[in-house]
């Protein structure tokens, strides 16, 4: 008999938690995303148990992972720890490091120029400034301290770091509820002005981008120095 494409290598993908899916199925994060289910932070959990805990058929979920999986195509994370860490910082923490800036400046022209309008995001140019220091402080600790000692290779020294990032990755997921929950969703609302647009397309890119970098560390890197 041929092994279905929900278990080449392994159990169901009912029995899988988030992140090894995430990690293994290319396309899934997006499915993730969709259903609002934590695959980075929260990557731990089965299939299963997230399903029941957002009410949602884990029998879809499973149909739509299979889906994906008999349609995708191989596209791997570098496997060598030297490019996986320059694709984070390239793809990742340069990226943050660009656009956030130009959307704290749109969040400031949007909250003064519609701040009688009842959808306006009063307080968002402030929750990203925070967002931005968090991110810069992180970041900045990764690529001085904990990225050249993983370079060198494994070492029991490495553990301690790693959990901490970790523990700042869950910070990381708070401030982006908070984000969702002030915007919305990124839902942009009718007769927005071009500004307003730009500012919730630019939001929309920053948090799917955020949970990829979370999910690369937390899910594919870190991993590698865990045991």
């Amino acid at each position: 008999m041929s092994a279905t494409p929900s278990q080449p290598f392994g159990p169901p993908f009912a029995l899988r938690s988030l992140g090894a899916i995430a990690a293994s199925l290319p396309g899934s994060t997006a499915l993730f995303r969709r259903y609002k289910l934590d695959f980075c932070c929260g990557g731990n959990i089965s299939l299963s148990e997230a399903a029941v805990a957002k009410k949602l058929s884990c029998a879809t979920l499973e149909a739509e992972l299979e889906a994906i999986a008999a349609a995708s195509v191989d596209c791997p994370q570098p496997q060598a720890t030297d490019e996986l860490i320059e694709l984070i910082e390239s793809r990742y923490h340069n990226v943050h490091r660009r656009e956030l800036p130009e959307l704290i400046r749109l969040a400031r022209r949007v909250e003064a120029v519609h701040k009688d309008h009842p959808a306006s995001p009063i307080g968002l140019a402030s929750l990203l400034e925070q967002v931005l220091a968090e991110l810069e402080n992180h970041m900045q600790k990764e690529e001085q301290i904990l990225f050249p000692a993983m370079r060198q290779g494994a070492s029991p020294k490495i553990a301690g770091p790693v959990s901490v990032m970790m523990a700042e990755h869950d910070d990381h997921g708070a401030y982006l509820r908070k984000l969702e929950k002030l915007t919305g969703n990124f839902q942009i609302p009718e007769g927005a002005c071009t500004t307003w647009r730009a500012l919730y397309g630019g939001g929309l890119k920053f948090a799917d981008d955020l949970v990829e970098h979370i999910h690369t560390e937390n899910n594919i890197l870190f991993p590698r120095f865990l045991g």
